[in-house]
Order: C-alpha cells, then sequence, then structure tokens
C-alpha cells in the first residue's frame, strides 16, 4: 500500500510540475531577483489578497524599502501609507516588527531556519513553508487557499479547512504530495493552479492537469469541495464620522490606537450613533460646531461584521483649533501633499473615499 501512495504522489507532482513548464507564472515582481526578503513581502500582501491588486502595491513598497535595513528603520507611519487600501492593516504592522526583530536577532539577515521564521509576527506554517521554499528550495509544503482548494477536491475532502480535523488531513496530502526535488516550481504551480484553474466558482476542469485523477471532477461536484465555513449571521456596527473643517478648510483627522481595526491609521471622527455630534464636540474636543448636512450611509464590511458609517458635515463655529494640542489629533490639508503639512500615516479605505466626496 505504501509504494502505491508513493506513485501516485510522485505522478501528482509529475503532473502539476509539467503543467507548470508550459502555463506557470514564472514573471511576477518577486519572482525577479529573488530572495527571502522579497518573497516574504510578497506573501504577506498576498494573504487575503489577488495577485493583480498586489502587483503595484509590492513595487511601491520595494521602490521605498529595498531592503530589510531600509524597512526596520522607517517609521512605521511611512509603511502605513504605502498599505493604504490594501486592507487588513495589521499584516503591516507585523511586516514592521519583523523586520526590526529580524534587524536586532538576526544582523539584519533574513533566518533560514523554519523553525526561526514560523515564530516571526505574521508568519504562520504555510507562510513560513513559502517563504522558504520559493526563496531557497527548501522542502516544506504549502497550504494557502488555493492549495487547500485543489487537494480538498482531488481527494474530495470533506468539511470546512478551518476545522482542526479538516486542515490536518489537508495538511497531511500536502506533505505527502510534495516532492523533494523543485519543490519551489511545485509550490508556485500549485498557487497557479488554484488561482486560475482550480477557481472557487466556474473551475476550469478541462484543462486542468489533474483532472484525470480529480474525484470531485469524476462526481461533478467540485464546487462543494472545500466545504464553506458554517454560515452565521454578519453584525452590522453604526457609527457617525464627522467631516469636520476649521476655517483654512482643513479636516480634523485622529491617529487611531495601534492595535484593533485600522490601528495606527488616520482617521475621521467617531461619534456614536445615538449621540448628537455637536454636543459630542464640545464635551471630548471643547470645540463648538456647526452641522452643515448628513450624507446617506456608507457601508464598509470588514471580514467579520459590516460597518454603517452615517458622514456628518460640519464647520467650527470659532478659530480655536485647541485640539491641536493632543499629538493623535491633526488638521489635514487635502489640497496640499501629506508631507507638507506634517501628516503621516495611511488613510483607512472609507476615510479616502469621504474625502474625495468632500472635494
Amino acid at each position: 500500500m505504501k509504494n502505491d501512495i508513493t506513485i501516485s504522489n510522485n505522478i501528482f507532482s509529475q503532473q502539476v510540475l509539467q503543467w507548470f513548464d508550459q502555463h506557470g507564472r514564472k514573471d511576477l515582481p518577486w519572482q525577479q531577483g529573488r530572495s527571502p526578503y522579497r518573497v516574504w513581502i510578497s506573501e504577506i500582501m498576498l494573504q487575503q489578497t489577488q495577485v493583480a491588486t498586489v502587483i503595484p502595491y509590492f513595487e511601491r513598497f520595494m521602490q521605498h524599502f529595498p531592503t530589510l535595513e531600509k524597512l526596520a528603520t522607517a517609521e512605521l507611519d511611512e509603511v502605513l501609507n504605502l498599505w493604504s487600501g490594501l486592507g487588513y492593516y495589521a499584516r503591516a504592522r507585523n511586516l514592521h516588527r519583523t523586520a526590526r526583530i529580524i534587524q536586532n536577532d538576526y544582523q539584519g539577515i533574513f533566518p533560514d531556519n523554519y523553525e526561526q521564521v514560523v515564530t516571526l509576527p505574521g508568519i504562520g506554517r504555510s507562510t513560513a513553508g513559502a517563504i522558504l521554499s520559493l526563496a531557497l528550495n527548501q522542502h516544506h509544503p504549502i497550504l494557502d487557499g488555493n492549495v487547500k482548494r485543489v487537494i480538498a477536491r482531488c481527494f474530495t475532502i470533506d468539511g470546512w479547512p478551518g476545522n482542526k480535523k479538516v486542515a490536518d488531513a489537508l495538511w497531511q496530502h500536502s506533505e505527502q504530495l510534495t516532492p523533494i526535488n523543485r519543490v519551489a516550481d511545485f509550490n508556485q504551480a500549485m498557487m497557479d493552479l488554484g488561482a486560475g484553474v482550480c477557481t472557487r466558482s466556474q473551475p476550469a476542469c478541462i484543462t486542468c492537469p489533474l483532472n484525470n485523477s480529480c474525484k470531485a471532477y469524476a462526481t461533478g461536484n467540485q464546487t462543494n469541495y472545500p466545504g464553506r465555513k458554517p454560515r452565521k449571521a454578519t453584525p452590522v456596527r453604526e457609527i457617525q464620522m464627522l467631516l469636520l473643517a476649521n476655517h483654512r478648510g482643513e479636516i480634523l483627522l485622529q491617529r487611531r490606537p495601534p492595535s484593533g481595526i485600522w490601528g495606527g491609521l488616520l482617521s475621521l471622527p467617531e461619534v456614536p450613533i445615538n449621540n448628537n455630534s455637536s454636543e459630542w464636540c464640545a464635551k471630548h474636543l471643547g470645540l463648538h460646531i456647526q452641522e452643515k448636512e448628513c450624507w446617506p450611509v456608507l457601508r464598509h464590511t470588514f471580514s467579520h461584521f459590516h460597518l454603517d458609517i452615517s458622514p456628518v458635515i460640519a464647520t467650527l463655529k470659532s478659530l480655536n483649533d485647541c485640539v491641536m494640542e493632543d499629538k493623535n489629533w491633526v488638521w489635514y490639508n487635502r489640497q496640499l501633499n501629506e508631507s507638507t503639512v506634517g501628516v503621516s500615516g495611511g488613510l483607512p479605505a472609507p476615510v479616502t473615499r469621504l474625502l474625495a466626496q468632500l472635494d
């Protein structure tokens, strides 16, 4: 029985690699001048984000931070500013933390030991395997969302991959299937297959190199795998966002706490949904404002809840900008470059949208 499994796995990897030689992606920016640093940045960006979206962000990031040392010595605001619009900002904060750890503990050299890499902030089992296999051709399996889908369908592994029992079964298959040779090509091929052929809906099974051995394809129920996460009603949170202008036309922004939603970013003041914004500003900011208008609700969706934003447009009644005494508050001039007015750091996507609408 063991020999049969070995032969089957060999055939699987051969078919995948043959497909990769003809159809795999070999000209992605992080595949050029490949290094653990470049692959690490790309893998973090690619978490929950598609390749086409990541490419321009990766290229800008590399222009600003061509080396790990540059990233480690930068301020977090610089990193968040370049990350603005990419979402899941904890990834950017973890990048910055990890760069500083490597700079301090590993003499600025990205570690090539799996046990060390997997302990770094923001790097889990699959990401560590991807970095070391793609950059250094070390023998490590991976299991990102695309690979999970390919394996679950080929071997009809039931259940939601977030379930530990299901995840363990997927990891076992990934470990058995990953060949000793050409690990980098194989892992890239598996990701490419999942992204371009074995897609979540309407998979292109006719062109798949594994269609002869895919159990889900044989029974015509490909889209049943992998199993979906048990559905729960997505909660909705409501908030007012205040677009408050001073006499110079600058908009009041607040630095958010370093952790949590939009951690470390500059955002609009948030007023509880049932509070009067004028009273709230007088109580919490010592500012007297005049409401001008209210815009329709803007919904922004996170992975685990919807945020319904009620924008309130207002102006100061006086020239008093005393809120500037607090370093977490700034008046933002939309017409000037951020560096000119001393505002640094990223802006959440809905805030950018509201500011553009205000213009």
